[in-house]
């Protein structure tokens, strides 16, 4: 029989993956299909303008994006990734600020970003979960949690 602690430790760790997984989807989906395929790249370094920001950071935030989903969802330095991507999503915080709460208001509000602000943070604390290609900082963390799937 299995004690309440070993249980719970599985438990956190299969979560930490789904999260990992699920946040790493998110920003694939937001950099690929929204800031290349809906805004284009142009488009969007043009939102960043629009905001009083530099141009270029529209094109480095879809490649930090691209580039970090990918990671998330492969488990490769997963506290590490998502404390680089913390910026980004505080960024979508500030620019949504002016639209209201809801994300469902004109030009969405800051209620969504500001969840996935909460989520992140939730990853860094968690790491990479089961299934990821390396471990990120806290190892001794990672080695007292068992995996939640057999690999």
């Amino acid at each position: 029989m299995t004690s309440l602690t070993t249980t719970d430790a599985r438990l956190a760790n299969g979560a930490a993956t789904i999260l990992r997984i699920a946040l790493g989807v998110m920003f694939l989906s937001h950099s690929l299909i929204l800031k290349l395929y809906v805004f284009t790249l142009a488009g969007n370094a043009a939102f960043f303008e629009k905001l009083g920001l530099p141009g270029w950071l529209g094109y480095a935030t879809f490649y930090a994006e691209a580039i970090g989903g990918v990671l998330l969802i492969l488990g490769v330095q997963t506290r590490w990734v998502a404390a680089a991507l913390l910026p980004i999503l505080l960024g979508a915080v500030w620019a949504h600020s002016g639209n209201g709460w809801m994300f469902g208001y004109p030009n969405g509000g800051w209620e969504y970003p500001l969840y996935l602000v909460v989520l992140a943070v939730v990853q860094i604390l968690l790491g990479d979960g089961a299934y990821a290609l390396s471990r990120s900082w806290l190892p001794q963390i990672q080695q007292a949690a068992a995996p939640a799937f057999n690999r």
